[in-house]
């Protein structure tokens, strides 16, 4: 690790996501002018980098997730007219979405960094209707009631496709890590030569159908990581409740963070966050209460050596 990763840790602020749906949060961010100003929030609060997803503005799927380029390329045109913060352009886009259609943003885009799923596995939330019993849009019983009889596919073929992608464009995969099997994925994918260093690896915690948060978990995560990858960075997200303790863990073990509406609706039990910059906001202080300082944009550029912002199409 250098000198910079030792005393600066990557804030990303993941602005509004696929997974919650509108009528959980009157806080979650759906047109682009309202995710466009999230992300300048999370940006003056001390983020690094935001994670964009882009959602519907049109009848019957208002506020659905959406794979609509113009819409990211309004997003982040305007993101990058404001600030230099790095963009992290999802490849997951949302559930039950075309594979093809999940990663048409890269090569149009070409952004420094993407997301890049690494394996086929239920992703249920189908748990939510537990808790939300009234909805804004018909949309959104139905998207989440769907999920107890969904896979996210990610297949071989897939990985190397996307790969493929990600390589003739530059972008830099942050490889979104569900569960241990898919580090043994990402170890095939290395030694085939199908996957280049730097690695970049966002271990995400807490969804149904994947690994859960708990300190024993991310050990695991990371010591089978180690084993298997050798050198890479890496990050921690946690879906719900457990999100700042995973963070903050994540922070003492020398990793790098991701908090935001798209990972949890709360900013401490019983309150809502009204922004995702509240959140931002916590992680930092919690960060600095360890000595650590948040990484500036261009200080993630050269940690997780970016090819730069003036090499994207946006």
């Amino acid at each position: 690790m250098s000198t910079l990763q030792e005393n600066k840790r990557i804030v990303t602020a993941a602005i509004t996501g696929g997974i919650h749906t509108p009528s959980m949060s009157p806080y979650l961010p759906i047109t682009p002018d309202e995710i466009i100003d999230e992300a300048i929030r999370a940006y003056n609060a001390g983020a690094g980098v935001a994670h964009i997803h882009v959602r519907h503005l049109q009848e019957p799927k208002i506020g659905a997730p959406s794979t609509d380029v113009n819409l990211f390329k309004e997003v982040a045109s305007e993101i990058k007219s404001r600030c230099n913060m790095v963009l992290c352009i999802t490849t997951g886009a949302g559930l039950g979405l075309k594979t093809e259609d999940r990663i048409r943003s890269i090569p149009i885009l070409k952004p420094e960094l993407a997301s890049f799923n690494f394996c086929s596995f239920n992703f249920a939330i189908h748990r939510a209707l537990e808790v939300y019993k009234e909805f804004k849009y018909p949309w959104e019983k139905e998207y989440l009631n769907m999920t107890e009889d969904y896979i996210l596919p990610n297949t071989f073929k897939t990985l190397k496709e996307f790969s493929c992608v990600f390589q003739t464009h530059e972008t830099q995969p942050e490889l979104e890590v569900y569960d241990v099997g898919m580090l043994y994925n990402l170890d095939h994918m290395l030694k085939k030569e199908l996957i280049k260093r730097p690695i970049y690896i966002q271990f995400v915690m807490g969804i149904l159908g994947g690994i859960q948060p708990s300190p024993n978990n991310l050990v695991f995560l990371y010591n089978t990581a180690k084993e298997l990858v050798g050198d890479f960075t890496w990050s921690v997200c946690a879906a719900g409740r457990e999100q700042f303790n995973m963070c903050t863990l994540s922070l003492l073990m020398g990793g790098n963070v991701r908090v935001g509406l798209e990972d949890n609706l709360y900013l401490e039990r019983g309150k809502k966050a009204k922004s995702n910059a509240e959140q931002v906001e916590k992680i930092i202080r919690i960060a600095r209460e360890l000595g650590l300082e948040p990484a500036t944009p261009d200080e993630v550029r050269q940690i997780l050596k970016l090819k730069g912002i003036d090499k994207v199409a946006y």
